[in-house]
């Protein structure tokens, strides 16, 4: 468990989010979140991945306990007995996440590097349908994808983009990844795969000038890419905290019991 004497505090700039944090800084002495060994995060789902980002790019990365105050809150725990977080803390359960590294190669040549705790997605800039060659592991799946895009999912990202396009809901201990692709015109019957995390896959853009495609790690976009790789990224392991009965991987079952 992580150091509850040594707790740093990120709040969204929503004004729910900044009126509960009142009643959380009388909790505890807080320390500056560069000093902290575990963060408090009050916000929704997108403040999250934004806060898990920025300790991605700094390198230095500590437990997260998120606190919803958000819409879906999927990544979050629910706000309830503020004045028992510290207790709500020390009982949490640790779950880890790998998130993705992607190399993305522009046309002229450029090499962009970024992570995706949900997705990495390629996306047809234009009205014309991309065309997408699919490597695994050095050898070439499919020779030519004819669709709107396709993109890797995570176990954690499963439930997001990656379901909305008809991909499976990965456990989140199964250390898979979801190939899937979107609006497929050719081959019209694939619907994607299942493969392991430790397997690398590459994308390669044909006709790229009347055809042009993005590369988009969660939120971060690449323009006019020709390649792309696609990796776990072994060595950026993430530490998210849940309360007991309210854990990730718990949430990735139920989501498939919705109707």
């Amino acid at each position: 468990m992580p150091d509850l004497e040594r707790l740093g505090l990120l709040v969204s700039d929503t004004d729910k989010a900044r009126a509960a944090a009142e009643q959380f800084r009388s909790l505890t002495d807080w320390v500056e979140p560069e000093e902290a060994e575990a963060l408090v995060v009050l916000g929704g789902d997108g403040f999250l991945l934004q806060t898990l980002h920025a300790m991605l790019d700094s390198r230095r990365i500590v437990p997260v306990y998120g606190v919803n105050l958000g819409t879906v809150g999927f990544l979050m725990n629910r706000n309830r007995a503020p004045d028992k977080l510290l207790s709500r803390i020390a009982k949490a359960r640790e779950h880890t996440i790998d998130p993705l590294a992607m190399e993305a190669t522009t046309q002229d040549g450029e090499r962009h590097n970024f992570c995706a705790i949900n997705e990495i997605s390629l996306l047809r800039e234009t009205r014309q349908t991309a065309k997408i060659c699919v490597t695994v592991n050095g050898k070439v799946r499919i020779e030519e994808l004819v669709c709107d895009g396709v993109l890797v999912s995570t176990p954690a990202g499963s439930t997001a983009y990656n379901y909305s396009a008809s991909g499976p809901i990965l456990p989140l201990d199964s250390d898979l990844l979801a190939l899937t692709p979107i609006s497929a015109f050719r081959p019209r019957r694939w619907r994607g795969a299942i493969l392991p995390n430790r397997y690398d896959i590459q994308f390669s853009v044909l006709e790229p000038d009347k055809r042009p495609v993005s590369a988009v790690a969660d939120q971060k976009e690449v323009r006019d890419v020709a390649e792309v790789s696609v990796k776990v990224a072994t060595n950026s392991r993430l530490t998210l905290l849940f309360d007991p009965g309210h854990s990730l991987d718990e949430r990735i079952v139920a989501e498939q019991f919705m109707v």
